[in-house]
């Protein structure tokens, strides 16, 4: 009697676990096998490197005409990280279509048949969409950094090294901050469903809001703190933003609301027909 009995009982587990990785294993086959997926990823680092080009080439020019305030906050490491800019709209691009592709061709429904648990498809969906846009985000933070303060050196402006103070910490905190979007790409793109709707509030959410910020009352100012674009960012910043002073945890809280909009997003999915 003992040994169907271990049998029963360690089963489901195993069920569950090989379940799990399976679910992973066909989302990141999936994904691998779309060429939009390596259309993306390539425009993500050629505009990003891009920007970082075009931002720092003429610094050599530039920096010489700076008041001393302006020198003294000068932030390298910040102005080679502007690539994030545009870089979390195509993070965000590639996350809101980890869903929405299946849902437009019809895909779902196979994708449901193959794992009926729609929470386990979902997580899979999160953590192959996070994990992709993390790793790509953190290579171009890197590639961001040392071409922007390569262009710095090379015309002879104030530069930073990678093991400068707080330096590292905010080439890290750039790729956390991408993988943050994309799964908040992935949240709306469950609840919304649509390519075009779920881009649209991503790109309300990262450039519109922040653009109007300034426009708020000042006793709403404080809740910006959180925003993105805005406290979540100051993460990428070299010298400390005296607005933000404490920018980990401007992120953390940002990634509270991406972890919310997530919630929502598998309770959405769990729940209503594809």
């Amino acid at each position: 009697m003992s040994s169907p009995a271990t049998t029963t009982v360690g089963t489901p587990a195993t069920g569950h676990r090989a379940g799990l990785v399976h679910s992973l294993r066909a989302e990141w086959i999936k994904l691998r096998s779309l060429r939009s997926t390596w259309y993306t990823l390539a425009v993500l680092f050629l505009v990003g490197l891009g920007i970082t080009f075009l931002a720092l080439s003429s610094a050599g020019e530039e920096y010489p005409a700076l008041t001393a305030a302006e020198k003294r906050s000068w932030d390298p490491v910040g102005l080679s990280l502007r690539s994030f800019i545009v870089a979390q709209l195509i993070v965000g691009v590639l996350g809101i279509l980890v869903v929405t592709s299946e849902f437009a061709t019809g895909l779902m429904w196979t994708s449901l048949a193959a794992t009926p648990r729609r929470h386990r498809l979902l997580a899979a969906k999160t953590v192959v969409a996070a994990a992709l846009a993390g790793v790509a985000g953190q290579l171009l933070m890197f590639a961001s950094f040392f071409l922007g303060q390569f262009l710095l050196a090379a015309q002879d402006v104030p530069y930073a090294r990678l093991g400068d103070p707080g330096v590292l910490s905010a080439v890290a905190g750039g790729g956390l901050y991408l993988a943050a979007i994309a799964l908040l790409a992935v949240g709306l793109g469950t609840i919304m469903r649509a390519t075009a709707g779920a881009l649209a509030t991503l790109v309300g959410v990262v450039l519109l809001v922040p653009a109007l910020a300034e426009l708020f009352p000042s006793r709403l100012q404080g809740l910006f703190d959180f925003w993105p674009t805005l406290g979540g960012a100051a993460v990428l910043a070299g010298v400390p933003d005296p607005e933000y002073p404490h920018p980990w945890l401007n992120l953390f809280g940002m990634c509270l609301g991406v972890g919310a909009v997530l919630a929502v997003a598998f309770a959405v999915f769990r729940r209503r027909d594809v």
